[in-house]
């Protein structure tokens, strides 16, 4: 069965978002910036989710992790819970 590995930073506003992708696009940390801005609990171990299935996550964010490319930033993506930026760093 499908596994990936990915990490996010989750924020309130889809232009809080695409503010945090362009600095990464300039070279910024992700994880440093998922520690200093993500809601997400992951954000402590930057943005981390760690290794799981399809099904596990919401599928907006199955979406990208399972079909997107990987090493890439994606995003943002809606969810119940907020925008997301999500860069998948493997996937089996």
């Amino acid at each position: 069965m499908a596994k990936a590995c990915a990490c996010h930073i989750l924020v309130k506003t889809q232009q809080e978002a695409e503010r945090l992708k362009e600095q990464i696009a300039k070279g910024a940390n992700f994880q440093e910036l998922a520690r200093k801005h993500s809601l997400c609990p992951s954000g402590k171990k930057g943005g981390d989710l760690g290794e799981f299935r399809p099904g596990q996550m919401v599928k907006a964010f199955d979406d990208v992790v399972f079909r997107k490319a990987v090493l890439e930033v994606h995003g943002p993506v809606k969810t119940q819970f907020g925008f997301h930026l999500i860069k998948t760093l493997y996937r089996t």
